[in-house]
């Protein structure tokens, strides 16, 4: 059963730094392409980073420059550092992970508050 579990969320001023984490575990890690997504209140779920098993990496155009995904498949985790987080920043982050070999095989995790204040 694959699990993944992300952490790393709370409450943080604006202007300031976070690190979200998101622990993948019942899965062949590596060959995931992991993505972290946000969901706002009263709006749509939004591609936020993703980064594929060969290292590429794809952001959406509001957190470009600000954000960075990675990853460490020793510890299958998929890591996002934010940085000048605005209170627009605020949502619900969620881990996503896809099968590239398999890209109906797609996994949630449950999700972390990300509250920024201004």
């Amino acid at each position: 059963q694959v699990q993944l579990v992300e952490s790393g969320g709370g409450l943080v001023q604006a202007g300031g730094s976070q690190r979200l984490s998101c622990v993948v575990s019942g899965s062949f890690f590596s060959s995931n392409t992991m993505g972290w997504y946000r969901q706002a209140p009263g709006k749509q779920r939004e591609l936020v980073a993703a980064i594929t098993s060969g290292n590429s990496t794809n952001y959406a155009d509001s957190v470009k420059g600000r954000f960075t995904i990675s990853r460490d498949n020793a510890k299958s985790t998929v890591y996002l550092q934010m940085n000048s987080l605005k209170p627009e920043d605020t949502a619900v982050y969620y881990c996503k992970a896809t099968k590239e070999y398999r890209p109906d095989l797609v996994y949630w995790g449950k999700g972390t508050l990300v509250t920024v204040s201004s």
